[in-house]
């Protein structure tokens, strides 16, 4: 007959190769409580089945729920095309007008975000050939304040 050590051995290892196939991390814990039971299998031979069967689970859900709540998410949405605050405070000129009523145009000598030249939006309005610079990018427009 089949010592049970190997079975759980045996388990342990399909789980573990389960896991690296699929890279989930859910797996890993199912594969390391087998493999945690056959360890106890060889220190301890006689351990009845159901003692086996409850081992492994309460090894699998509490190792599984104790990785979920320190397990922390990476952002997965990519920040290709989006300013991310890198532009704020860079001044450039306004060459057309803009206010609460109209949008004007700002010039920057250095390319903004693949540009120089953006649609300017402001709160206040700003006049021709002042100096402005950007405190938020909202969609594809610039909003500034005169310096």
């Amino acid at each position: 007959m089949v010592d049970g050590m190997w079975v759980w051995g045996a388990i342990g290892l399909v789980l573990l190769t389960v896991e690296m196939a699929t890279g989930t991390f859910y797996v890993l814990w199912f594969g390391v409580s087998a493999l945690s039971v056959a360890i106890a299998m060889w220190l301890f031979p006689n351990i009845p089945h159901a003692i086996q069967f409850a081992m492994f689970a309460a090894l699998s859900f509490s190792s599984l729920a104790i990785w979920r709540l320190n397990y922390k998410k990476t952002e997965t949405h990519s920040r290709v095309g989006q300013a991310q605050g890198e532009e704020i405070g860079r001044v450039g000129i306004v060459f057309e007008a803009c206010g609460p009523n109209q949008n004007g145009k700002i010039r920057f000598t250095q390319g903004v975000m693949g540009a120089k030249e953006w649609v300017a939006i402001s709160n206040k309005t700003i006049e021709k050939g002042t100096e402005g610079r950007v405190i938020a990018v909202e969609g594809n427009a610039l909003r500034i304040e005169s310096i």
